[in-house]
């Protein structure tokens, strides 16, 4: 029998399982390249930098040397290859000095050099290099503006490659002729490499018409500076016909799909079913929990899509809509809407996370759901429906003590739920 308590600890052993099978010390190493004749350059951005870099150079032959660009709290004691820390997710002056130092970098590759791209979620913000005529206050003002909109990660990666002299396969253009291998770590729904980390070393099939449709789309007006370049339209991305990819080859070395699979086999040797619904679940996380909360009620009184006991595994990425000024992530804000949806259920349990640990800005990964949550929380005079009004479901999941916190992880595979459905 499956009870409350013991439902709360099997999805946690999931939510770890999943992370694990993203660790880049297990993930990486059989995608290392061979050594070159020349100089090892390792250059790299995002959540996952610090441990990919630590990776790298326990298992690397010869002389090696680079700049890689991690959030704030994620140093590592890498020897040969810089870790420099930056602001995640809205950009800073010290990303902008490294983006500037990574691509100058780039530049002193030779035809005998290799260049090893580690680019991993957060890569984006963290490597943040402006085109001319933009300033990186203008471009912050715009990515946040981006963030709070809804706009889904493709749509931001795009507008945010085509303001970039360093995204959407320019860092590949600057270590032209040089061998150019790219290891990513996926956090985007679907896997595509053009839109991990805004992919800095990856042909981009986007254009600025694209990129103004989606400001156009989410109303997004300022900054004029941002928009005035778009409309000229005069430093396109680069595409695939480009010889600049010639000697560029890529390797996704973990996914979404992959960690939930780790989490399924979690779960049935424990004696319960998996269903992985989606790696790529994507849509505004109060719709999505609706949706998730009907299938879960399906399953519990209809048997369908599954006979309990079983768990409903998904990934992907959801957006937020901010309208309120509370506190919280999307997973955050995710569990809180199912929870209402819910309303109290008996035999469902779930658990939310990113599973790079920060749910949004927070120090929480996400949170967890129980039959209990809502009773629980009307003990503590605190208004469930208040909370999500606002944007503030960290906040309510922590007077109810059912945060999530696991600390920076160190890797970045997108969103994990997991709905335990006794």
């Amino acid at each position: 029998m499956v009870t409350d308590q013991t439902a709360r600890l099997l999805l946690k052993q999931m939510l770890t399982a999943a992370i694990s099978a993203a660790d880049p010390s297990i993930c990486l190493p059989s995608f290392l390249p061979s050594p070159p004749t020349g100089k090892t350059i390792v250059l790299g951005a995002g959540k996952a930098g610090a441990r990919m870099a630590e990776t790298v150079e326990a298992q690397w032959k010869g002389p090696i040397s680079g700049l890689v660009i991690v959030p704030y709290g994620y140093r590592s004691s890498c020897k040969d290859i810089e870790i420099v820390e930056a602001s995640h997710p809205i950009p800073d002056d010290n990303g902008y000095e490294a983006a500037r130092r990574i691509l100058a970098l780039a530049g002193t590759a030779v035809a005998d050099d290799l260049v090893l791209c580690l680019m991993s979620g957060g890569g984006s913000a963290l490597m943040s290099l402006p085109i001319a005529g933009l300033m990186l206050h203008e471009k912050a003002s715009l990515n946040s503006q981006l963030l709070r909109s809804g706009a889904d990660i493709a749509e931001i990666n795009c507008v945010r490659k085509h303001l970039s002299s360093i995204k959407g396969g320019h860092l590949a253009a600057a270590a032209k002729p040089a061998r150019t291998v790219t290891l990513l770590i996926s956090d985007v729904p679907g896997d595509d490499p053009s839109v991990i980390a805004s992919g800095p070393t990856i042909p981009d099939s986007t254009t600025f018409s694209d990129a103004l449709a989606v400001l156009e789309k989410y109303g997004i007006e300022q900054p004029i500076a941002a928009l005035k370049l778009l409309n000229q339209g005069k430093v396109e991305t680069l595409k695939p016909d480009n010889d600049c990819f010639r000697n560029c080859e890529t390797h996704i070395i973990a996914t979404p799909q992959m960690s939930l699979q780790a989490a399924a086999e979690v779960a049935n040797r424990n004696g319960i079913r998996s269903l992985i619904l989606g790696d790529a679940v994507e849509g505004e996380a109060r719709e999505v929990a609706k949706v998730m909360a009907a299938i879960a009620k399906q399953t519990r009184y209809r048997g369908q899509p599954a006979e309990t006991p079983v768990v409903l595994l998904s990934g992907g990425e959801t957006t937020v809509t901010v309208i309120g000024d509370g506190r919280g992530g999307r997973n955050s804000e995710f569990l809180l809407a199912l929870a209402i949806a819910l309303n109290g259920e008996k035999g469902i349990n779930a658990l939310a996370a990113d599973t790079d640990g920060i749910d949004g800005a927070e120090d929480n990964a996400g949170a967890i759901v129980s039959p209990s949550t809502l009773e629980r929380a009307v003990q503590k005079r605190v208004d469930a429906k208040a909370y999500l009004a606002n944007n503030d479901a960290y906040s309510f999941f922590k007077a109810i003590d059912d945060l999530v916190i696991t600390k920076p992880t160190h890797t970045n595979v997108n969103d994990f739920r997991a709905i335990l459905i006794a």
